[in-house]
């Protein structure tokens, strides 16, 4: 192990909301062990993802792109055609070029096929679901060509259809420990991506048990544990003092069910705060001051923070993450003092600059919306009217991006944009097999992605 550069864990839950978590200011859900890593950690109450949906905002942590730069505007279902392009530089390039070794457990989502696997990015394993885990065999949604039995994949084969969810996290937690003992004496990046809190809600019984909340609060407390069993790892083997723990979460909640995004307005699927501004904890014991950090910051700045981190060259493509090494390391200002909201399918409905975030479109109907998020996180004073100058500034800003990256609501395609990867004759990884006793989960037709 090169003791001189840290090893790497990236923790993404999925469907967490700003408001789940105890160190965020939830009184009811129990997060023991992210608390903990809170107090010793950075955290920052102004991380957005880049989209407010699962598939976009997986593809932008890893590639420090918006979701229209590459491609991956939309949630991907099975036997989709798309997936993420080979030709993008993802986060476990980075790694790789380092000598690092590379897993990914858990939900995947940037492509079924299998040249949209991980192992095609720089990953030297994989396990874990490659999408979200309601688009297995449902009650009510069982036609197997749209919903095949849910694969659980090791490499790059399924291995089991439909697997017992409940006892999913547990497996996961399993491979994760494996990883980090085989690497003990080597330098590696584990991105352990969650399955929890996504719907449908299945948490051991102990969890359900124990919780205040209902099953929602029973899955918050499960992606406690295993995070926490993650940590108890790295320091039982005197790993977590050398390794930069992140956790966070993939876009905002769905505000039911016990979920929160308090006290941020909108849920999922929206471009309000709730639907992107979400939790973000880094930890790195002596060279991370731990405090709470209101700067504005990104997932998409992983990428070059890391290659900045550890002197390393990204890919020759272009980005939108911004080097937060000074911000983490030095309590420095942020470099990035403005952000675009993009909804699914490239929709360009808000922008913000600075404190001011203005809201330009939504269902191809302009918006008349701007806020002051330092005195109104919520969104709830429109002061639009008072403020034309700078309407005007956060206006040129979304004209740039439409006509750069494109926007859906006005048919501008975009001239940076970056085709993903297609495949003509996508097929079902797993195959359907009537005389089998799948697990059927329950199914909400309201939720996608």
């Amino acid at each position: 192990m090169n003791k001189s550069k840290p090893n790497v864990v990236i923790i993404n839950c999925d469907d967490l909301g700003y408001g789940d978590l105890g160190c965020y200011g939830n009184k009811v859900n129990k997060t023991p062990y992210l608390d903990k890593l809170a107090e010793e950690s950075m955290v920052f109450t102004s991380c957005y993802a880049a989209s407010p949906v699962c598939s976009p905002s997986r593809a932008a942590l890893l590639t420090g792109c918006y979701p229209p730069r590459v491609g991956i505007d939309r949630v991907l279902f099975p036997a989709d055609p798309l997936g993420l392009s080979k030709d993008e530089f993802a986060l476990p390039h980075l790694f790789k070029n380092m000598g690092y070794a590379t897993a990914i457990v858990g939900k995947w989502h940037c492509g079924d096929q299998k040249e949209f696997l991980p192992c095609e990015f720089g990953f030297d394993s994989y396990f874990g679901l490659p999408y979200s885990n309601d688009m297995g065999r449902m009650i009510g949604r069982t036609d197997p060509l749209k919903s095949p039995p849910l694969p659980l994949i090791a490499g790059n084969e399924v291995i089991e259809g439909q697997p017992d969810q409940s006892a999913l996290t547990e497996r996961y937690v399993e491979k994760c420990v494996e990883f980090i003992r085989a690497n003990q004496s080597n330098n590696f990046f584990l991105y352990f991506a969650q399955m929890h809190v996504h719907l449908p809600h299945y948490a051991a019984e102990r969890f359900v048990t124990e919780s205040e909340n209902g099953d929602f609060g029973a899955c918050v407390a499960s992606a406690d544990w295993a995070s926490g069993a993650v940590l108890f790892e790295l320091e039982r083997l005197n790993l977590l003092d050398n390794t930069i723990v992140i956790f966070t979460s993939d876009n905002g909640s769905r505000a039911d069910r016990g979920a929160s995004n308090y006290p941020l307005r909108g849920r999922k699927h929206t471009t309000w705060e709730g639907g992107q501004r979400i939790p973000f904890l880094i930890y790195w014991k002596g060279k991370i001051k731990p405090s709470v950090n209101g700067e504005m910051i990104s997932q998409m700045d992983l990428l070059p923070t890391f290659a900045s981190i550890f002197g390393e060259a990204l890919g020759g493509q272009k980005i939108d993450g911004l080097d937060l090494s000074d911000v983490i390391l030095n309590a420095a200002p942020s470099p990035r003092d403005e952000f675009i909201y993009y909804a699914e399918h490239s929709k360009l409905e808000a922008v913000r600059k600075r404190n001011w975030k203005l809201h330009v479109a939504k269902a191809g109907k302009p918006e008349k919306l701007l806020y002051d998020l330092d005195r109104d996180i919520a969104e709830a004073n429109n002061v639009y009217n008072e403020n034309p100058e700078v309407v005007e500034e956060l206006t040129r800003i979304y004209h740039d991006y439409r006509v750069r990256l494109g926007d859906t609501l006005t048919n501008t395609p975009g001239s940076e944009r970056r085709p993903c990867g297609y495949n003509e004759n996508p097929v079902a990884l797993t195959a359907y097999d009537p005389d089998h006793p799948y697990y059927i989960a329950e199914y909400d037709k309201n939720d996608v992605g």
